[in-house]
């Protein structure tokens, strides 16, 4: 059975394959869901960051939810992830939990006790900081621990810099020059180590060495270089797909919107590794606010889209798309999509 947790602005779908096809709930309605993740090794155990009412955890696949022990006062949460390889208390595996302003959360135990990890303010490159809608401050977008190696995580701070740590969050590597400088989305794959996919504001790069050195590789994507969602086929380290636009203001503002869906694979003949638009079954590109991407973890060439259009699937990796068929009423149509989370 698949579940797939849809963040909008005010509500989470929970959504549910079945024999009858897909079922639907409303948790969490009213609340301001911001992120979403699953506990890979704890099946029924998911999480969803809110930009003003805390952390929430459900046991039972998003049917109900009851909010954590973690109560931090004027910040808001921006980014969620759980390790894939590390496991803490309980059963339930390592979790992350990125603020506005910029701290992490981990918890080993579910979500009971917690630790707080800051010591990256302490970086040079701190002072340049910014998010430009709310300059005087900065987050942590983005949250990745390695799928290969315990204690590598990488985290993207919203704006101003790609960060690293190889021992946990005690000690921690800055930006290096001509690496992303707005990294929404940061990937790493089982069957590539030392590999990191970054889908950017300021566009799409690779590091093979673990962030040491970095290849921005926009071929294909034209003037639409503002970059949001990113997943990687769970069978194939060359099979990407991105979400973009060509600045953030077609990507995020409904009046305005515009965005694409673009695909790469790997072909022998192209050593460039162009991007191709992919088109067949998506929503036309005007009026669609800009994509949040994911990969089922268990199925290969099995991908999801969710947008203000509704949650698409692709079964090819990524050539075609189907609309799930779901009710999408005219208060989906109206909110921007914030997270996306896929479980087999």
């Amino acid at each position: 059975m698949t579940t797939i947790l849809a963040a909008l602005e005010n509500l989470v779908l929970v959504v549910e394959s079945s024999k009858d096809g897909w079922k639907v709930k409303e948790p969490l309605k009213g609340q301001k869901p911001s992120s979403m993740a699953f506990d890979p090794e704890h099946p029924q155990r998911a999480y969803c960051g809110t930009s003003d009412n805390g952390l929430w955890k459900t046991d039972n696949n998003g049917q109900t939810w009851e909010k954590t022990s973690l109560q931090v006062s004027n910040s808001s949460i921006m980014s969620i992830s759980v390790s894939p390889i590390e496991k803490g208390e309980d059963g339930f595996n390592k979790l992350f939990v990125g603020m506005e302003p910029s701290l992490i959360y981990t918890s080993s135990d579910g979500g009971q006790t917690w630790e707080k990890i800051d010591e990256f303010n302490k970086l040079p490159s701190h002072s340049t900081w910014s998010f430009p809608p709310r300059p005087s401050t900065h987050h942590v977008r983005w949250i990745e621990p390695d799928v290969n190696r315990k204690d590598y995580l990488f985290v993207a701070i919203e704006a101003g810099a790609l960060i690293k740590t190889f021992d946990g969050g005690q000690t921690w590597i800055d930006r290096i020059e001509n690496s992303p400088y707005d990294t929404h989305t940061l990937r790493t794959h089982k069957k590539a180590p030392q590999r990191l996919y970054s889908s950017a504001g300021d566009g799409y790069f690779e590091s093979q060495d673990y962030g040491a050195s970095w290849k921005k590789l926009d071929q294909g994507l034209g003037q639409h270089t503002y970059l949001l969602g990113i997943a990687v086929n769970s069978d194939d380290p060359e099979n990407i797909i991105i979400s973009a636009a060509s600045n953030a203001w077609q990507a995020h503002y409904r009046q305005d919107s515009e965005s694409f869906v673009y695909r790469r694979s790997y072909d022998i003949h192209d050593s460039d590794k162009r991007w191709t638009l992919t088109t067949d079954g998506l929503p036309e590109s005007k009026g669609t606010i800009i994509s949040m991407i994911e990969s089922n973890p268990k199925i290969k060439d099995e991908f999801y889209c969710l947008n203000n259009r509704g949650i698409y699937c692709s079964k090819d990796s990524g050539i075609s798309w189907d609309v799930l068929d779901i009710p999408w009423t005219k208060e989906y149509h109206l909110q921007h999509p914030w997270a996306l989370a896929v479980k087999e």
